[in-house]
């Protein structure tokens, strides 16, 4: 889920893998946070096929040393991207030993730090490479049992793929050794290093789950995790093949590059999933829990042998995803997700011509079409041969790397289905087939409606008043009700304020905060009935309907700030930044004015996340509040690994630079910055 993701099969490494076969590897690393560098010992052994006089291991930017073929030195070379080997390898079992230093540019990250307490270190294997931090292998049919042993101070948690065999303690560092039993490809490996509590649960089949959280975070536990082990025992039973390794993890980490990574054994995923009671009903992470563990079979277990068939690995995983989230919010919410997702694809497929059966597909197609594909499959063959060709497919190629007519052959043993036009349809065509969708869609009553509503789009209020009316106040699933809010949008308020009052009515949260997201003009009749949304259990809708209020009703702006001055939200301070910001820009609201604007300057540092940051300095800059702090803090974006962050600051940058006083600014403060930070602004000082 990444969720981009780059397959690269070189011919030179197709070549090796013919001549070669690399079986298991054996890492013994140390991390020094301080100088962001790892070294270790690592010993590969391997099958020789076929006589090769080279073979290579990906490693970016790596020194080596001590290069050993079964226990004697050989020649070795290093090109800034591998280790060439240099020896004539005969056909026979044999294995290598090196050491290695590398300072990574990507792939591991360095979080936080250790002065103030909030350091982390974690990799992200997936679009980047493992071998920018591991001497691994970047062609993903390469697969090997990695075990790999952890050195690291000992107040910190180390968490590896596998099963933690045993840790022992010298001095102020533990060595953490964790063994795999089954093969996997490289991009898979992974480390996260930092303070985290675990909390552990078993599945129904007697994996163990074990849950992490930051000791700070440990009061929302429940909420985060909510249906982890349904989850896990559903998957195990619908998928039909026990769950493939000896344990499975789940861990957040800061500032990562994405919603999750299904490493195998161990999930990593951004802490914005990190939520209370009432930020679960607006950022779940059931969906992405579910996603990231159906990849443990799907892309872990079985592999994409090149970037064409990555559907077989988001496509499924998002399907099952969606079959989980079924199992626990049934089948209207499952439906509502479909029909979400196929408005997304029949507009997309208006400009995007890539097909789903492509290395160079949108993550949209691979994602959402894909998993429509499998949709429609399933209903086209049955639900039983569908599930036992997936069963049969699993445990044929378990192991192994995987095309897609791999699985068409399992399909084509149990049933007749015209797999050539299913293929044709779904998998080679850019087009959304709009027909075939919106047929099966129809299988589901809320869905009917759903259709319904979709065909008044264009039609006059008064000829479909009588039937929003009458679905408002039926049980019609809440995204039915929540897209006729979103059609009275440009309405006039005198025509729509009876179906907005229904709307209010219906007391669910999706309903309620479409109105607060679509009124944005709020008439003063209104008002008393549209702050009832600022006591929703919901931070999104609370942030909306605070900054619509305080922006429609100057007068009332003081009893709006005193009603939510202690307002935190997610644990991104949305509620607690936009609080601020209004304070600050509220004329006689606060008398300790500079300290409230010290506050949110301080959200805009590097303290802080890179979404809490971003929101802080997008309001300190639409209120206008510049200063030297804001605008250091807003170079230091330009330097931070999340490419969305630095481009945000960049183009800021880029916008407050036409401001010849504020130029000057940014000139005068270049001198006080460090050399990183210097470069990027100088760089866009002279664009």
């Amino acid at each position: 889920m990444k969720y981009l993701f780059l397959f690269l099969s070189t011919f030179v490494f197709a070549q090796q893998s013919k001549s070669v076969d690399f079986k298991t590897v054996n890492g013994h690393i140390a991390i020094d946070p301080n100088s962001k560098s790892i070294s270790g010992n690592v010993n590969y052994t391997f099958e020789v096929l076929k006589p090769i006089d080279t073979i290579k291991i990906d490693a970016q930017n790596m020194t080596f040393s001590e290069v050993e073929l079964n226990n004697k030195k050989i020649p070795f070379t290093t090109n800034g991207k591998e280790l060439l080997l240099i020896f004539p390898f005969q056909k026979g079992k044999s294995s290598v030993q090196f050491s290695y230093e590398a300072k990574p540019k990507q792939t591991m990250y360095f979080v936080g730090s250790e002065a103030t307490n909030n350091l982390q270190i974690w990799t992200q294997g997936q679009g980047k490479y493992t071998s920018h931090w591991f001497p691994s292998f970047d062609d993903v049919n390469e697969k090997v049992i990695f075990n790999m042993d952890v050195t690291f101070n000992s107040t910190y948690q180390v968490i590896s793929n596998g099963v933690l065999k045993n840790k022992t303690t010298d001095k102020n560092n533990t060595h953490w050794k964790y063994l795999m039993q089954k093969p996997m490809s490289s991009y898979l490996l992974m480390i996260a290093i930092g303070k985290f509590e675990k909390s552990a649960l078993q599945a129904e089949s007697g994996i163990p789950l074990e849950l992490y959280l930051e000791p700070k975070d440990i009061n929302k536990q429940e909420p985060t995790y909510r249906y982890s082990k349904e989850i896990f025992d559903y998957l195990e039973k619908e998928i039909g093949v026990k769950y493939p390794w000896k344990i499975y993890r789940q861990v957040p980490v800061s500032e990562f590059l994405y919603a999750g990574m299904e490493n195998t054994s161990t999930t990593l995923f951004t802490t914005r999933y990190v939520v209370d009671k009432i930020g679960f009903e607006d950022r779940s992470y059931v969906n992405v829990n579910a996603h990231e563990l159906a990849h443990q079979w799907f892309g872990d277990l079985v592999t994409a042998q090149s970037g064409k068939d990555h559907w077989l690995q988001e496509g499924f995983a998002t399907y099952y995803a969606l079959l989980a989230e079924k199992e626990i919010y049934g089948d209207d919410y499952f439906y509502s997700k479909l029909y979400e997702s196929s408005l997304l694809l029949k507009q997309a497929s208006k400009t995007d011509t890539i097909p789903v059966m492509n290395a160079k597909a949108s993550s949209l197609s691979f994602y959402q079409k894909g998993a429509w594909a499998l949709h429609v499959l399933r209903e086209g063959i049955g639900e039983k041969a569908f599930k036992k060709a997936v069963k049969n497919y699993l445990k044929k190629y378990a192991y192994q790397n995987v095309t897609t007519e791999n699985f068409f052959d399992e399909i084509k043993k149990l049933s007749n289905y015209d797999l050539v036009n299913f293929s044709k349809v779904w998998l080679e065509s850019s087009a959304f087939n709009s027909e075939i969708a919106n047929g099966l869609l129809a299988k589901n009553k809320s869905m009917q409606v759903q259709l319904e509503v979709a065909k008044l789009r264009n039609k006059p209020l008064t000829e479909k008043y009588a039937f929003f009316e009458k679905t408002l106040q039926s049980d019609v699933h809440s995204s039915v009700k929540a897209s006729i809010v979103g059609q009275l949008m440009k309405e006039k308020f005198e025509d729509k304020k009876q179906l907005l009052r229904l709307a209010l009515q219906t007391q669910n949260i999706q309903v309620r905060q479409a109105l607060a997201s679509t009124l944005q003009k709020i008439p003063e009749e209104f008002r008393i009935e549209y702050e009832t949304l600022l006591d929703d259990e919901s931070y999104q809708t609370q942030e909306l309907v605070l900054y619509h209020l305080w922006n429609n009703f100057p007068n009332k702006r003081n009893d709006y700030l005193t009603k939510t001055k202690d307002w935190i939200g997610f644990n991104d301070y949305n509620l607690r930044i936009l609080w601020l910001s209004l304070a600050v820009s509220t004329p006689d609201y606060v008398t300790n004015k500079e300290s409230y604007i010290q506050e949110l300057v301080d959200y805009s540092s590097a303290k802080y996340e890179a979404i809490t940051r971003q929101n802080a300095l997008e309001y300190l800059l639409n209120f206008n509040i510049i200063n030297d702090s804001i605008l250091k803090n807003l170079v230091n974006t330009t330097t931070h690994h999340m490419w969305q962050f630095s481009k945000f600051g960049r183009d800021n940058i880029r916008g407050l630079l036409k401001n010849p006083e504020i130029r000057r600014s940014f000139q005068t403060i270049l001198t006080s910055l460090n050399e990183i930070e210097q470069f990027q602004l100088d760089r866009l000082l002279k664009e």
